[in-house]
């Protein structure tokens, strides 16, 4: 269901205390790509093939509880989603890897960039700000997305988005895209894909526990120690790509992120695009990248 078939090479790796499902394409420095929510590897299928073509080891990753990776019952708090970043750094092969995230996977990008540097080449984050200019608005509730405050229910957002065949991921697809993207040919199947994704066991209650741990730990010792350890400039230069008409992480926010750049880094906002610019402007998102990359290496 999710190993959809393509020029890459799908397997499985062991990193972190799990295992993790992995679609790869390319020789040379390693790309790890880290996808949002509600997706799985698939997403960066566009920039698999672009980075695979300008002599990158593109990796796209299925996030712990995602996909056909492991879905154990903890671990999805950000200093364990970071270690299974760099695990799979290690696991793979390489002694340092290009961070990509979109979504969670930026924010993924930015804590392994502050807590495992010596792994990280750069961070490329795609609708991402930083972890704590977005835990900024976590304090003023009227600027959080009304899904964030529903996923801290027990059990109700699991049924909510699973139920008539994952019907709320088309739903959250389609209000969260820019209106050009809406109308485009392939549409239809990116919503067909992600609802079947949804749909595997155990996937729903995983997503969820990404949010409940990153509004929850703000009140315990493991949220300060957290924003202890991501509270530095990263030592390695950031591009941050964002869609102008992002209802999610809205730009201001991710412009928010300067305290913690490092030298080098680079903004670019996207026109008419929503919250998933490696999918509703993949070439321009993946010329971005290549560009980006070359002046990091």
């Amino acid at each position: 269901m999710v190993r959809v078939a393509g020029p890459w090479t799908h397997r499985d790796v062991s990193a972190n205390g799990i295992r993790l499902h992995v679609a790869e394409l390319g020789e040379g420095p390693l790309v790890l790509l880290l996808h949002g929510f509600p997706e799985f590897w698939w997403s960066w299928r566009h920039q698999l093939t672009a980075l695979a073509e300008a002599g990158y080891r593109a990796v796209a990753v299925d996030l712990r509880g995602y996909g056909d990776s492991d879905k154990p019952p903890r671990g999805y708090d950000g200093f364990t989603l970071a270690g299974d970043v760099a695990g799979l750094v290690k696991a793979l092969g390489a002694q340092r890897a290009h961070l990509v995230g979109h979504a969670w996977g930026g924010l993924l990008a930015w804590t392994a960039g502050a807590m495992h540097p010596r792994l990280v080449s750069s961070v490329s984050t795609l609708s991402a700000p930083h972890p704590l200019a977005l835990r900024r608005t976590f304090r003023r509730p009227s600027r959080l997305n009304p899904h964030v405050l529903r996923f801290q229910l027990p059990l109700y957002p699991e049924r909510w988005l699973t139920r008539e065949n994952g019907l709320q991921v088309a739903k959250l697809l389609s209000s969260w895209s820019g209106p050009k993207y809406r109308s485009a040919p392939e549409f239809d199947e990116v919503i067909r894909r992600c609802r079947q994704a949804v749909l595997v066991q155990g996937v729903a209650h995983s997503a969820m526990e990404y949010y409940r741990w990153a509004v929850r730990s703000q009140l315990r010792s493991d949220g300060r120690r957290f924003a202890e350890a991501v509270d530095k400039p990263l030592h390695v230069p950031v591009l941050q790509v964002h869609g102008a008409l992002d209802p999610v992480m809205l730009e201001s926010t991710a412009r928010a992120s300067a305290p913690w750049l490092g030298p080098g880094s680079e903004f670019r906002s996207l026109p008419e695009v929503g919250h998933f610019p490696n999918q509703e402007a993949p070439h321009t998102t993946s010329k971005l990248l290549t560009e980006f990359l070359r002046k990091s290496s």
